[in-house]
């Protein structure tokens, strides 16, 4: 973990920011969440048409900008001229997409920085050149992606960062199975040589799951809690990080539920 502080688990990582309260995957936001005590953020990235690499969730930006426009056919110039803000509340009117550059930059000492990769392999020569420039330590990065095959490659060619895969799961009622069971969780981290697994908050995630993560090494990061008695569960099965969207409101209620 990143050094000159010490952190107690579970790290409380704000999702997109403090995007309860601020436009998501702004530095707006993250500065939000840095101010409410998060001890990192989340944030999703992808790769324009002239090579930048971008803050934003979606394909397009028609859910959380003022014009629709296509990340990956568009330029940093294009999308800069959107209102990335006005969506949650005129007082956000003058945010913007950021970069990977300007949120590297933005970020506070010893605090963590969840980088989910939403492009292909076409972003690991950008991604490396970003990251090698930045001056942030490798040990404060997570890169995270649903794509188990782009993990094995970035392992490969980056091997100073630490990833995590993200898997969600579906369960099926009629023989009370869930898809990928834990066997194939298991499979996937062995076969990418992920460093952790970066789930959803399913009821998979039971103490025999979170022991086996532990006893190989691997970090659990969980995604996206904003519930109170959700949140006191993963803390007693002793996840790594919680990610939700309301940084200072979950660490104030779990530091008043906390045993003194």
């Amino acid at each position: 973990m990143p050094t000159g502080i010490q952190h107690h688990p579970p790290l409380i990582i704000g999702h997109r920011g403090a995007s309860r309260h601020a436009p998501e995957n702004t530095l707006a936001s993250f500065r939000l969440a840095w101010d409410q005590g998060a001890d990192g953020i989340e944030s999703d990235f992808r790769l324009t048409a002239d090579g930048r690499i971008v803050c934003i969730h979606d394909a397009t930006t028609a859910r959380t900008a003022s014009g629709d426009l296509c990340i990956a056919e568009s330029s940093l110039d294009e999308l800069r001229r959107l209102d990335a803000g006005s969506w949650k509340g005129t007082a956000w009117a003058d945010a913007v997409i950021p970069t990977l550059d300007e949120v590297l930059a933005a970020l506070p000492p010893y605090t963590w920085f969840f980088i989910e990769i939403k492009s292909g392999p076409e972003i690991i020569s950008p991604l490396e050149n970003v990251l090698r420039t930045s001056g942030v330590s490798p040990e404060r990065i997570r890169l995270l992606s649903f794509s188990a095959e782009l993990i094995a490659e970035l392992k490969q060619r980056l091997p100073d960062w630490k990833y995590c895969w993200l898997s969600d799961y579906r369960h099926t009622l009629l023989n009370n199975r869930w898809s990928p069971s834990r066997d194939e969780v298991f499979a996937t981290l062995d076969r990418i040589g992920a460093d952790g697994l970066a789930s959803a908050n399913r009821a998979i995630l039971d103490r025999a799951m979170v022991d086996m993560l532990k006893e190989t090494g691997r970090e659990l990061h969980v995604w996206t809690v904003d519930n109170l008695t959700a949140a006191r569960h993963l803390c007693d099965l002793g996840v790594t990080s919680i990610m939700t969207n309301r940084p200072g409101w979950l660490r104030q209620r779990l530091e008043e539920n906390s045993p003194s």
